[in-house]
């Protein structure tokens, strides 16, 4: 199939990160957005592409995700966050659907102990990760295996993602990267992080190719 019906039927790609928060005065994650929004990467393989900053916020989060699902509506969506003591890229494999003890965001506000959505209580990772960690290393990149994004945004985020949770936001294929600070002295320099996203973003998108015969042909229209 090629013309202008090939090209409907290719991904719509998001890329997030987050915001500095308490404790982190930089975040390498807005860095890779604000990248990506001044270079993004080249469309051939993808209808669209996107990169947002999400709120370091718990009540602000979900709506954000349900503006970029309206205006957006992402095939693929990759989630980025900062880690502190994080040895290069961790790959999250699945998202925990409840805040306990949680930690306060950028406006002190910390959520009740609950779920974060309806959804089950375990999500797993829809990213082809293991395809992930394999190209990685083969670019001796650092990379590692997490069973738990932690109990702050970057989990409550990927929950939400997972979970279809906000309007409009149901990605085919979801998942999170942490990574740690980046700079002299760090397991990453910028050009690793920029690296390590051009090869995860590859390597998803190979398999998205893989599986689309098998995907339903039609989806909604995201508004302008």
């Amino acid at each position: 199939m090629g013309g202008a019906a090939g090209q409907k039927n290719l991904p719509r790609v998001l890329v997030t990160g987050f915001e500095p928060f308490p404790g982190a005065p930089v975040n390498p994650t807005q860095w890779l957005v604000e990248r990506l929004r001044n270079e993004p990467p080249p469309l051939e393989r993808m209808a669209a592409f996107r990169a947002e900053l999400l709120p370091v916020d718990y009540r602000a989060i979900g709506p954000r995700l349900s503006e970029i699902g309206r205006t957006f509506a992402p095939d693929i969506a990759l989630h980025f966050g900062l880690a502190h003591g994080c040895g290069g890229f961790r790959l999250e494999r699945f998202a925990r659907n409840a805040f306990a003890n949680a930690r306060p965001d950028n406006n002190g506000f910390a959520p009740p102990d609950g779920p974060i959505c309806r959804a089950p209580a375990l999500l797993q990772s829809r990213l082809p990760l293991r395809a992930i960690h394999d190209a990685l290393a083969a670019q001796d990149l650092p990379v590692s295996w997490s069973d738990d994004a932690g109990g702050y945004l970057c989990n409550a985020a990927l929950a939400l993602s997972l979970g279809a949770a906000c309007e409009g936001f149901a990605p085919r294929l979801s998942g999170f990267i942490h990574v740690p600070m980046v700079g002299e002295g760090c397991a990453l320099s910028e050009a690793d992080l920029l690296r390590g996203f051009t090869t995860i973003l590859r390597t998803v998108l190979d398999s998205e190719a893989a599986i689309r015969p098998a995907l339903p042909s039609s989806r909604p229209e995201a508004s302008l």
